[in-house]
């Protein structure tokens, strides 16, 4: 990612957040999280990664909503941004979190199985 695109990844990144706190009220959201944006060279494309705090069933709710609302959100970020081309937004859940939690547990099981073996 060039640095054109890095600083209107991290422009992009503030506006959703934005957004996405004040002003979306969609009930199906879910306490939700943007970890990181990527926009591509060309500033056609902006991938949103976000967490989401809870079961499956909450993330897919959240999906849901974000899918839902994503014109109002584009069109929101196009006012913001003014920028030559409305740029396309894809939202992606971020499992780097989960997979996280995962490393953390097995590794805190070695540890505990070590403890009691000694």
């Amino acid at each position: 990612m060039g640095q054109r695109a890095s600083r209107v990844a991290e422009e992009l990144r503030k506006v959703i957040t934005q957004v996405l706190l004040e002003e979306l009220s969609n009930p199906k959201l879910g306490f939700l999280t943007v970890t990181k944006v990527l926009v591509t060279d060309d500033l056609r494309l902006g991938k949103i990664y976000y967490s989401v705090l809870g079961n499956e069933e909450q993330k897919d709710a959240t999906l849901e909503a974000l899918t839902e609302e994503l014109p109002f959100i584009r069109r929101l970020v196009a006012q913001q941004l003014d920028m030559r081309y409305a740029m396309e937004i894809r939202f992606e859940l971020d499992t780097s979190i989960d997979h996280s939690f995962k490393i953390d547990n097995i590794l805190k099981k070695i540890k505990k199985e070590k403890k009691d073996t000694e």
